[in-house]
């Protein structure tokens, strides 16, 4: 669980997201966030396994391009998080309308990566936060994803191809990890009807958003590279938490 200590930024992005259905956490605040849940040390090894990503062959059926790698977790009532056997992604047409009713495979989640301090620590931080947001749940399933979106000057990178959406769980963290090259990217945050509540960028290194999926849709805005002659990027971990599972 969090310390009880929460620095005031950290206690004003629980209560945004309490009261909001989402926030925005600056890497900074984040960095403490987590390092009450374990050690980053890996950090450097974590980010650059990006560039060890598998292409989601999925969406390169609509002729866009996106690289990612999948993984499933279980928390239990003792809060102990394992690592579940590789499986599908799955999504029904009511939240992702572009790919839903399909069984999706993804590349797993290296071992090293997903064994590792930096992604242990994530998802203590996470289980901490969200069983403080639901405290009668006391099991979970977690999906981790890995993206890296791409942008060239003649195709801009989607971020969320799908459009503005819900994930179809309780709760999400997207955290940054690398931006390279690229402009825009902006996430927005939109109620039930459509109505914009928010907007923010993840412009640096940990910084994250937070989401109450049940209660708002977010996307994100394409990407398109700064200089054109030099390879862009969105690098960015996904955690989603789905009560029970």
């Amino acid at each position: 669980m969090l310390e009880p200590d929460l620095d005031a930024d950290t206690r004003s992005a629980i209560d945004a997201l309490r009261r909001d259905g989402f926030g925005f956490v600056h890497a900074q605040t984040m960095r403490g966030l987590l390092e009450h849940c374990g050690t980053l040390q890996d950090w450097d090894a974590f980010a650059g396994s990006w560039n060890a990503l598998g292409p989601d062959p999925y969406l390169a059926q609509t002729g866009r391009r996106r690289l990612r790698r999948h993984g499933v977790y279980r928390a239990g009532a003792q809060g102990i998080i394992e690592r579940a056997e590789h499986q599908p992604h799955y999504q029904s047409s009511d939240y992702n309308r572009l790919q839903g009713d399909i069984e999706r495979w993804f590349e797993p989640i290296l071992p090293e990566v997903g064994n590792g301090a930096t992604m242990g620590t994530v998802l203590r931080c996470c289980h901490g936060l969200f069983t403080r947001l639901a405290p009668a749940v006391d099991s979970w399933r977690i999906e981790v994803h890995q993206f890296r979106i791409e942008a060239r000057a003649d195709e801009p990178g989607e971020p969320t191809p799908e459009g503005v959406h819900r994930d179809g769980v309780d709760y999400v963290l997207v955290l940054m990890v690398e931006r390279r090259n690229i402009a825009s990217g902006t996430t927005t945050i939109h109620s039930p009807d459509g109505t914009l509540l928010g907007s923010f960028t993840l412009a640096t290194a940990l910084d994250a958003a937070l989401v109450d999926d049940a209660r708002v849709h977010h996307g994100v805005t394409p990407v398109a590279p700064l200089d054109p002659a030099l390879p862009a990027w969105r690098d960015v971990l996904v955690v989603t938490f789905r009560a029970g599972g």
